[in-house]
């Protein structure tokens, strides 16, 4: 919890003024509000905002196709042929993995799908499971037809999380519980490392460690943790995770997803796998004729050439991210959080409520504001007022303040903003 005795308003000009992140607010382009005025973006856990640099990025590529047509993937500027390997190092870096361990492809339900493929190997003692009650969709609908695709049922192969009654959040000692109870059954655990809803995000590192010691494979949907926590994925030893490019990566609107396979499963030549002529032995890959011969890394799971617009408009994006680095943006993170959570508090209205963890090492930017007897007005005001937020049904509101474009004032503003609306019902 943030304390301090100025006012709220000097003290967030004081944060915004001593941020050694501020310049990188105005390398993003932010939506202007009717009013003629930059909307207050607290939407980054949908859609990041676009870097200016992504123009240049994506005209470089296309006047590169233009100048040299088939040519480009040998001649252009950046030539596209190992285009997605400029991407690594800095993904890596983002991901907490190897370079071997980490490549951007596909979409992330693709990419789930193809790791459940690999790392889902069900048998008659054990098949099942264990993911979240209120998993993103996505995954909830990957991991039961992947069930039925084996030949079991969803309703009794599946294994759900859940709060405790009267609870939103998941509570590490359950997870425990169930994992210690009923490894023996479980042939993967499959988590959103940070819930899309409330915002919790879960140790990946104990949940791998206590789950590999019953003999489960284990999986994390990353989605809405890449360039918001720091991942550390290598460290954590975690089998394989999957994300998306869009939220806090700033990719662009349906930009390509990502994908992590331990350096563990690097060398495996015959581990289950669906295989496509992208993740072929770079050397011989043009041979046409060869049996499959993996790359070593993840890698092996591309199938694909992959969409360079898409790969140049995500390598913009991380170059920005890569230069601030995961862990200054985690810094500042938290402290922008805590003065979100401490103006909202402060309101002192009964209607809402944080439903998001209180403490900082189980969440990331996102915190989730419940409604009490929410009908969206409350939200659609917020809009009108030139905010830019999330609603997820049935009552709740999201707010993320990206350490990589949000300030201290946009904290101030907002909750001014929400409080008169409150007082003005």
């Amino acid at each position: 919890m943030i304390e301090h005795t100025e006012t709220d308003f000097s003290f967030a000009r004081r944060m915004d003024e001593t941020d050694k992140l501020k310049s990188f607010r105005d390398e993003f382009l932010f939506p202007v509000h009717t009013n003629g005025k930059p909307s207050l973006y607290f939407c980054g856990n949908s859609l990041g905002l676009q870097p200016r640099s992504t123009r240049a990025a994506l005209v470089q590529e296309l006047d590169d196709w233009a100048r040299f047509g088939v040519e480009g993937h040998f001649h252009a500027k950046n030539p596209w042929m190992p285009y997605h390997e400029y991407l690594t190092a800095a993904m890596a870096r983002i991901a907490g993995a190897k370079e071997t361990e980490v490549v951007v492809m596909n979409s992330l339900s693709v990419n789930l799908h193809l790791m459940m493929v690999s790392f889902y190997r069900p048998s008659q003692s054990r098949y099942k499971i264990l993911i979240e009650h209120d998993a993103f969709p996505s995954d909830r609908y990957a991991v039961a037809s992947q069930i039925r695709y084996h030949g079991y049922d969803p309703a009794d192969a599946c294994i759900e999380l859940k709060a405790r009654p009267g609870e939103v959040c998941i509570r590490q000692e359950d997870i425990d519980a169930i994992i210690d109870e009923r490894g023996h059954e479980i042939a993967l655990v499959m988590i959103g490392n940070t819930n899309y809803y409330t915002g919790q995000f879960f140790n990946m590192g104990h949940i791998t460690s206590i789950s590999h010691a019953k003999g489960c494979f284990v999986g994390f949907d990353c989605a809405h943790g890449a360039g918001n926590v720091p991942l550390e994925l290598h460290h954590s030893g975690v089998d394989f995770a999957v994300w998306c490019t869009y939220k806090y990566l700033n990719g662009g609107p349906g930009s390509v997803g990502a994908c992590f396979v331990h350096e563990r499963h690097a060398g495996s030549k015959n581990i289950p796998r669906f295989e496509g002529w992208w993740g072929h032995n770079k050397e011989t890959r043009f041979g046409m004729r060869d049996d499959f011969d993996p790359i070593y890394g993840v890698e092996a799971w591309q199938l694909s050439n992959p969409p360079i617009l898409s790969l140049a408009a995500i390598k913009a994006a991380v170059e920005v991210m890569d230069r601030a680095g995961i862990y200054t943006l985690r810094e500042k993170s938290i402290k922008l959080t805590a003065f979100l959570e401490k103006l909202i508090g402060g309101i002192g209205d009964e209607r809402i409520s944080i439903i998001t963890p209180a403490n900082p090492e189980e969440r990331g930017a996102q915190l989730s504001i419940r409604v009490e007897n929410a009908d969206k007005s409350l939200f659609n005001a917020l809009g009108e007022n030139g905010v830019i937020a999330d609603w997820r049904e049935p009552d709740v509101i999201r707010i993320a303040a990206v350490p990589l474009y949000n300030s201290f004032m946009d904290v101030y503003e907002f909750v001014q903003i929400l409080k008169s609306l409150l007082q003005n019902e």
